[in-house]
């Protein structure tokens, strides 16, 4: 392998350190970058075949001095017409393939690379970085000089196409803030976009490269040297094995702080480009002047008037004695009228903007909730706001939550634009209930316990009353915000974990709750936090549910009794056995009494891809009556012809059918984490529940309901409940006075089927 330079630079412990693999400096750091820059300058200088009229030029990360440990070389070999330059191209390029290093390169003259730059913005943006190392100044000085007077000249019109790249881009990449594994060059927030941002500020758009932008670079820069590090090769995902390693190699305090850092610094630059984007839109489309010369300025709210499309103070705001309301009126008005706010404007109110004082104002409560009530315009708002510190002071509160990372797969969103957009998920249903401003603000502060250590919901209820305290909320209503926050989780989790035709959980759901207002706020409050969550967190049959348990607990509040079980379907409990009903989302079967049908049921029913969400088993007139609601495992629903032979021969006995299953079930077993079985004695009427906390898989309620049943233990009933890779699922045990002999005997059992 060719030979790189011994220049070193020193690493995260002040020891030199040099890449294994090229040779080059290691290290994190401004410093450390620049070394890897002029060990590849000096490298590339030494094996350069000098010839008149040729230049090497370096753009991308050696073009910036930005070297990652591990990143790509991005080479132009610039000629001015010179024969024999593909020779000359191939005794370059060879010599650093040789070396290892990764290459992108073209050999193009002066007018060649301005015309590609001309067709391709990507290309263009790239020739921005271009310096000049080695061979003829002069071909490079042109260059760069004629490419960047060139996108001055024309990147008005070429910001659209950009922009629009940079959308699909974001689109498959996702956004670096809220990703726990995202890539930190393609994600939006990411390296790239900062380039972007370079790109605008040197067409003299706007300053976009603010100090903050700078600074979240640098740290980006840093987060990426040190993850090459730690792996040992190029990556630009920050991936959750890595995570712990990077942050101590950057000196961090653990991986989660670090993953709070690199949402921070996304979030920074990923405002300053859509700043920066909306400055483009108002230069191309021209500065609105009245007759006097002057821009036109229409009030909005009061001390708020719009100027060129963004929001900016009154005269009389800022020469009188500032208020401390000023700063969430102005995120109302920008959130209810869609309009972003001036930086210059949140800057002052950062600097002039008076705390609130304890308990707040009616006019500031007042300007929260229209704030929280928004709608669309509620999260650009905010992110605003919360750029430019205006945040820490309504809600000290905020430091803690800000882009705290939620580890559950579920969640698509840091902890703190969570509560954002569970707000903006209530305000679809502030019609639906008696007290829409409580709504908000419950679904706003729904999880401000995460984080802390016990049950967030247990110990957010008092912070989150707290807070409605001193927002100036009456001590009746600051009460219900915390009743909300405790008891947010109550309905999804009785309605997919229990038996709702059982009296005992319709009467202790109706006793937690209390009143019909709070049932409605706590029914909209679960779809608002379901739909802020992410797809994974809903689905249609949970809606009915749900829908069915409010139904059953609204008519216990209002009558004072509890609705009686649906009595099983006629067409079940009559006719010749065995009788198989399959719908849309339900399959129902009659048979012989005999124990062990519903692991049958459900064996078939694995066989075929269908999940079980709910089953239910009793006995009517000698008969077995098992009913199960279903939903296909990948989307794709079986062939019902099939599914219901298959089911009619098991029930009948026939041991083949599931004697398919057993097979594809044992090579399933391998998969998931320890289980752990949960014991409730006093939630059901007339059973005892086993609680099984597992990984998902397929098979698993058969396996675990024929361990039940070669346990001796009769179910009733099974609620299963999915969060995201691992279940929750229910079993109503009709032995009431289970002893603890047996009791271990089947936890073993199920705990050996999982």
């Amino acid at each position: 392998m060719t030979s790189l330079t011994t220049a070193t630079a020193p690493g995260g412990d002040g020891v030199p350190v040099v890449n294994e693999v090229t040779g080059l400096p290691g290290g994190v750091g401004a410093a450390a970058r620049a070394a890897r820059a002029d060990a590849l300058d000096a490298w590339l200088r030494r094996i350069f075949p000098a010839r008149p009229g040729v230049a090497l030029v370096a753009v991308g990360g050696l073009g910036r001095r930005q070297c990652a440990p591990y990143g790509d070389l991005d080479l132009v070999l610039l000629h001015a017409g010179v024969p024999g330059v593909d020779e000359l191209a191939a005794a370059l390029w060879y010599p650093i393939w040789d070396a290892g290093l990764r290459l992108d390169h073209s050999v193009r003259t002066v007018a060649e690379a301005l015309s590609v730059a001309q067709d391709d913005v990507k290309v263009a943006l790239g020739l921005l970085d271009a310096r000049h190392v080695a061979g003829d100044p002069a071909l490079t000085e042109q260059l760069a000089r004629t490419a960047t007077d060139h996108w001055r000249r024309t990147a008005i019109r070429q910001l659209p196409g950009l922009r629009e790249i940079t959308a699909a881009r974001w689109e498959a990449h996702g956004e670096l803030a809220f990703l726990l594994e995202g890539d930190l060059k393609e994600a939006a927030g990411g390296l790239r976009d900062v380039g972007i941002l370079r790109a605008i500020a040197t067409a003299g758009v706007t300053d976009a490269l603010r100090p903050a932008v700078h600074a979240a670079h640098r740290r980006l820069l840093d987060t990426r040297d040190a993850l090459h590090q730690q792996v040992g090769r190029r990556v630009d995902r920050l991936v959750a094995q890595e995570r712990d390693g990077v942050a101590k190699l950057l000196g961090v305090d653990g991986g989660d702080a670090l993953l709070r850092l690199t949402a921070g610094d996304a979030r920074t630059v990923r405002h300053a480009l859509d700043d920066a984007w909306r400055a483009a839109d108002r230069l191309r489309s021209g500065r609105q002047r009245a007759a006097s010369g002057r821009p036109v300025r229409r009030p909005v709210a009061r001390d708020v008037v719009e100027q060129d499309g963004e929001l900016v103070l009154a005269r009389t705001a800022i020469g009188a004695r500032p208020d401390p309301c000023l700063s969430l009126r102005v995120a109302a008005a920008a959130a209810t009228t869609r309009l972003p706010i001036a930086r210059a404007t949140c800057e002052w109110l950062a600097a002039y903007c008076p705390p609130l004082p304890a308990p707040w104002p009616p006019a500031a409560r007042a300007a929260l909730i229209t704030l929280l009530g928004a709608g669309p315009g509620l999260v650009p708002a905010w992110e605003t706001c919360d750029r430019y510190g205006l945040i820490d002071g309504w809600l000290p509160e905020w430091t803690r939550m800000r882009s705290l990372p939620q580890h559950n797969p579920v969640h698509r969103f840091t902890l703190d634009r969570h509560l954002v957009q569970t707000a903006y998920e209530a305000s679809r249903h502030t019609r639906e209930v008696e007290r829409p401003d409580l709504l908000l603000l419950g679904a706003f502060l729904h999880d401000i316990g995460k984080g802390l250590p016990g049950d967030h919901s247990t110990v957010g209820a008092p912070l989150a009353e707290a807070v409605a305290t001193r927002i100036g909320l009456p001590p009746a209503e600051a009460a219900l915000i915390g009743t909300l926050v405790r008891l947010h989780l109550l309905l999804p989790e009785v309605a997919t974990r229990r038996d709702l035709s059982d009296p005992k959980t319709i009467a202790g759901v109706a006793g937690l709750v209390g009143d019909p207002g709070t049932l409605e706020l706590l029914h909209a409050l679960v779809r608002a936090d379901a739909a802020a969550t992410g797809p994974a967190a809903w689905s249609g049959w949970k809606g009915r549910l749900i829908a069915d348990l409010v139904a059953r607990v609204r008519t216990t509040l209002d009558t004072g009794e509890v609705p009686a079980p649906p009595a099983p379907d006629p067409a079940l409990v009559a006719g010749p056995l065995p009788v198989v009903h399959l719908g849309e989302d339900r399959v129902s079967v009659a048979a012989a009494d005999r124990r062990g049908l519903l692991a049958t049921v459900a064996g078939c029913l694995a066989l075929h891809r269908l999940e079980v969400i709910s089953a239910d088993a009793a006995t009517v007139d000698g008969r077995a009556l098992v009913e199960c609601r279903v939903q296909p495992r990948y989307g794709l629903a079986p062939d019902p012809i099939a599914l219901s032979a298959d089911l009619r021969r098991a029930v009948a006995g026939d041991v083949s059918v599931t004697q398919r299953l057993r097979g594809r079930a044992l090579a399933a077993r391998s998969r998931g984490a320890a289980p752990r079985v949960v014991w409730h004695r006093e939630a059901a009427t007339d059973a005892v529940l086993l609680e099984l906390r597992a990984a998902d898989a397929a098979g698993l309620l058969y396996r675990v309901t024929c361990a039940l049943d070669e346990a001796g233990a009769q179910v009733r009933a099974a609620r299963i409940a999915t969060l995201g890779g691992d279940v929750v699922d229910t079993f109503y045990l009709v032995d009431t006075d289970l002893p603890d002999e047996h009791r271990a005997v089947v936890e073993a059992a199920v705990l050996a089927a999982v």
